[in-house]
C-alpha cells in the first residue's frame, strides 16, 4: 500500500503498510471520510512524521486522540492551528513552561515550531471523528504507534520521552530505558495537572539531558 509520508519513515515503515491490520485500518478511515466529518483533514493524518524525519527526533510526546473539536487538530498532539482557541492541556502545558523556564505566554497553539526542532508530537491513534472523541480508537492507530514507538527506541539514541498521564506511561512500556530519558508525571489536563504536572520541570530536564548528550536543547518558546 502507497502511503504518503516522509521519506524516512516510509523506508522504516514500509513492512507495516503492507499488514493486514493497516489495511483493514486505510479501509475503515477511508469509509470514516467519506460518510462523516474526521479529523484531522486527510493531509494532516501524517504531520507529525512529515515535520520530524525519524533521524531528527530528539523528543517525543504521547498523546492520545486528535482534538475532535472544528478545525483544532493537524496531526500533531495536544496543537492546534494558528488563530484557534488553546484547550485546557495545552493551556497547562504552557503554564508549566512558563513556571519552569520563565517564558511568556505565546499567542499561537501551533507547536509545528517544536516539531521542526525534532520534536515528535505523536497521538495513539491519529483520526477521530467530529465531536467523537475515541471514536477511532481500537482500530489498528495503536498497534501502528506502538511500532512507531518501538522503532524510535532502537533506532535512535538519547530520545527524551514525555509519557504524561497512565495512558501514554502504558504506551510507553517499550522504550529502552537504558538508552533514552523518559520523563513520566500526570497528564497536564485540569483534572490532573496539580497533582504532579505543575512543577515536574521536564522542559529544564528534558535540555539538559539532550545537552549532556551533545544535541542542541528545544526552544520551548
Amino acid at each position: 500500500m502507497d502511503v504518503s509520508i516522509e521519506k524516512s519513515w516510509k523506508e522504516r515503515l514500509s513492512d507495516e503498510f503492507q499488514k493486514e491490520y493497516f489495511t483493514e485500518l486505510v479501509n475503515f478511515i477511508r469509509k470514516e471520510y467519506s460518510a462523516s466529518t474526521v479529523f484531522p483533514p486527510g493531509k494532516y493524518i501524517f504531520n507529525a512524521f512529515n515535520h520530524c524525519p525519524l533521524e531528527k527526533v530528539k523528543v517525543v510526546i504521547i498523546g492520545q486522540d486528535p482534538y475532535h473539536g472544528l478545525n483544532q487538530a493537524h496531526g500533531l498532539c495536544f496543537s492546534v492551528r494558528d488563530g484557534i482557541a488553546h484547550p485546557p492541556s495545552l493551556i497547562n502545558i504552557f503554564k508549566e513552561i512558563g513556571n519552569d523556564l520563565g517564558y511568556s505566554y505565546p499567542e499561537t497553539g501551533n507547536l509545528e515550531r517544536w516539531a521542526d526542532q525534532g520534536v515528535f508530537l505523536l497521538n495513539a491513534t491519529l483520526t477521530v471523528r467530529a465531536h467523537s472523541a475515541g471514536s477511532h480508537q481500537n482500530r489498528g492507530w495503536e498497534m501502528f504507534t506502538d511500532n512507531v514507538i518501538r522503532i524510535i527506541s532502537e533506532n535512535r539514541n538519547s530520545v527524551v520521552f514525555f509519557l504524561w498521564g497512565s495512558y501514554a506511561q502504558k504506551k510507553g512500556a517499550t522504550i529502552d530505558r537504558d538508552r533514552h530519558l523518559v520523563l513520566e508525571s500526570v497528564h497536564p489536563s485540569p483534572l490532573s495537572a496539580h497533582r504532579g504536572f505543575f512543577g515536574n520541570k521536564h522542559f529544564t530536564e528534558c535540555n539538559e539531558y539532550l545537552i549532556f548528550s551533545g544535541q542542541d536543547p528545544i526552544d520551548w518558546h
